[in-house]
């Protein structure tokens, strides 16, 4: 069966879009079969993000490694059997029908909390949550007292994530591995960096999640989503010399695939 990994947080401008682009990319570089499946069946960035890809390289006759992306199949919910969810059978559909052919299916959430990004969750081996270092994202995941110290309790999408636990423990199905990264960094050491650090690793314990590596905030992600690129086509479309910036950004891309440890992956590029 295909390892499933949801990108998801239920606050937008974490990076969901960008982060799951990039793992499901790598993966396809390094020879692994991908698909992917964006639930934000509104704005469709990650989605978005392919078609802008397939356009480019038909444009300029390159053949890269890409992920298939699949839309949500339509379904006549007269058809449905009574007390099935037409939201939960969209879903399962799509994946069904890209696993076969799959070694990893990415699937990117929207920043809000909606039936189909709970079901996907609940169906998730690697769980990946982007989190801005912010205060205002670690409240998703945590109520914080006013010190910035102590922690008060889970919150939301912390709540979220439990009940997705319980229901793939009930379904006798391996426990989430969830992984949150600190993403969109910015390059000062600041207080806030610290606190934001430590109240992390306190929260990791207390709820169950691995902190990992994420991307410091960098111009060319937002230069690469018109033309569908990632880090690792910059060569491949003329790039001869990267500046400091893109090299730094490709290892911490390296950095984080490698931290996820998904099965059957050897880091190489």
């Amino acid at each position: 069966m295909a390892h499933i990994i949801v990108v998801g947080n239920e606050k937008g401008g974490a990076g969901k879009s960008t982060v799951a682009m990039h793992i499901a990319s790598a993966l396809a570089r390094m020879g692994h079969r991908v698909g992917t499946l964006d639930l934000d069946v509104r704005q469709r960035s990650l989605g978005r993000y392919i078609e802008n890809r397939l356009r480019f390289l038909g444009k300029e006759g390159l053949d890269l490694p890409t992920p298939r992306d699949m839309l949500l199949p339509e379904v006549n919910e007269e058809t449905l059997p009574e007390g099935v969810n037409p939201q939960d059978h969209r879903l399962s559909a799509a994946v069904a029908a890209l696993e076969p052919e799959s070694d990893f299916i990415v699937i990117d959430c929207p920043g809000s909390h909606t039936r189909l990004a709970q079901v996907a969750h609940s169906m998730a081996d690697t769980l990946v949550t982007p989190l801005n270092d912010s205060f205002v994202d670690f409240d998703l995941l945590a109520r914080i007292d006013t010190d910035g110290e102590k922690i008060l309790g889970p919150s939301v999408y912390a709540e979220m994530v439990w009940s997705a636990r319980q229901l793939r423990a009930q379904a006798g199905l391996p426990p989430i591995d969830w992984v949150v990264l600190r993403n969109r960094l910015g390059s000062q050491a600041m207080t806030n960096k610290q606190r934001m650090e430590a109240a992390l690793a306190r929260l990791a314990k207390r709820i169950g999640f691995r902190v990992g590596p994420g991307f410091s905030e960098r111009v060319v992600f937002r230069e690469l989503f018109p033309r569908g690129l990632t880090l690792l086509d910059l060569r491949d479309v003329g790039v001869t010399s990267l500046s400091m910036s893109n090299v730094a950004a490709r290892q911490e891309l390296r950095e984080l695939v490698r931290a996820l440890g998904l099965p059957g992956v050897e880091v190489r590029f």
